[in-house]
């Protein structure tokens, strides 16, 4: 190692002891001696004159120094940091240009131009072929971080480190790419195998919470008892329809048959006695029709609503008797309203459950009321029958 190496290998040393900020925990001096040591050993298996490698050496041990004045275009500084300390030591101009040419090339953006530039490019990334590439990875992406660069998490800088292996680094020396890149190409492996397991892990951690809030979401609890109460209020309303149907095509039919077959002979003086047993059964079988009619017959709405009640939440605007007369415009005004408010859509909808529950109490309580008069018609007009027949006998 020459004079002027040992020389600069002090000055840097000193010069990031003192002046190097505490939160550049990568770009330090000890990366600054890994650097030095790949650059030396790759100078030592290819080859190039010892002014060559000088040159090389002084590049690894100056290309960071820019570091204690900036992280910004930490190159250009470290080119005058460089140049200052070699003329201080009285180094030839063309190798002060040339240390400054090798600085500028470790930029991850430049193409190499030369065996020169290839080396110390190589030798700046060396330790993508290393056993501690993990570490000195996450040191880098903690710096990014302190300094504002960016901040990655975990998986995130995974992929990135992924994308650089894959698509933006090579090695460019043939020592490089035979003893390194074999290295790196595990050091991919890993990575890659790492972020399968990651991508397994975050899928079965979103089954899992997706199952949880499945499971344990009041939200999705809260519609399910309104569609089953709805459903069932539906169907409630159907079967009391149903009934009152049976019950006035029953009364029709036996309507239509006492007209045909019983009335006719009324008019028989020796049939007198069928009268008021006629007539019975006639009026329990109308009054039967008439309540199934009032059971199934639906009430008449005012159809129109104002935006104060829409305001004040007033209107149930799921139910069409409530909004039939009203205009397209004042409609979509109103459910863009209603939608707006989660508590006005629950609010509306249990009015409409509280309102279909009142309907059907009504329909069930005609109903009720229909049976008990079909029945006793039913009774009465043939006890009348048996009695008028045994009164002619």
């Amino acid at each position: 190692m020459s004079e002027l190496v040992e020389k600069t290998e002090n000055f840097v040393e000193d010069l990031f002891q003192n002046e190097l900020p505490k939160t550049c925990i990568y770009h330090n001096h000890a990366h600054t001696r890994r650097v030095f040591k790949s650059t030396k050993e790759i100078a030592d298996n290819v080859s190039i004159s010892d002014e060559d490698k000088e040159l090389l050496l002084l590049t690894a041990l100056l290309h960071d120094t820019g570091y204690t004045k900036s992280f910004e275009n930490h190159e250009e500084y470290s080119v005058n940091i460089a140049k200052e300390f070699l003329k201080s030591n009285h180094v030839a101009p063309n190798k002060i240009q040339e240390v400054s040419r090798l600085i500028m090339a470790t930029k991850m953006t430049h193409t190499p131009q030369d065996l020169l530039e290839q080396i110390i490019r190589d030798a700046d990334a060396s330790h993508f072929a290393k056993e501690y590439y993990n570490e000195t990875s996450e040191l880098l992406r903690e710096e990014f971080k302190i300094h504002g660069i960016n901040d990655f998490d975990s998986s995130g800088w995974l992929k990135s480190n992924i994308e650089l292996f894959q698509n933006h680094h090579s090695y460019y020396t043939d020592y490089a790419k035979t003893k390194w890149k074999p290295k790196k190409e595990e050091n991919l492996a890993k990575m890659l195998q790492e972020q399968k397991r990651q991508k397994k892990a975050e899928k079965v951690k979103k089954a899992e919470l997706k199952k949880l809030l499945k499971e344990e979401s009041p939200e999705k609890g809260v519609q399910t008892a309104f569609r089953v109460t709805l459903r069932n209020h539906l169907k409630l309303s159907d079967i009391a329809d149903t009934k009152a149907n049976i019950l006035l095509s029953v009364n029709a039919i036996i309507i239509s048959l006492a007209l045909s077959n019983l009335i006719p002979k009324l008019d028989n003086p020796s049939n007198t006695y069928l009268i008021y047993p006629t007539l019975i059964f006639l009026v329990f079988s109308i009054a039967s029709m008439i309540l199934s009619v009032l059971a199934t017959r639906p009430n008449v709405t005012s159809g129109e609503f104002t935006r104060k009640e829409i305001e004040e939440k007033k209107v149930n605007l799921l139910f069409f008797g409530n909004f039939h007369k009203m205009p397209l415009d004042e409609y979509r005004w109103a459910m863009n309203e209603l939608m707006k408010d989660k508590e006005y859509i629950y609010d509306t909808m249990i009015k409409d459950l509280y309102f279909l529950g009142k309907v059907l109490h009504r329909k069930y309580k005609i109903l009720r009321i229909t049976y008990t008069v079909f029945i006793i018609g039913i009774t009465v007009s043939v006890l009348s029958f048996i009695i008028a027949f045994n009164t002619l006998q």
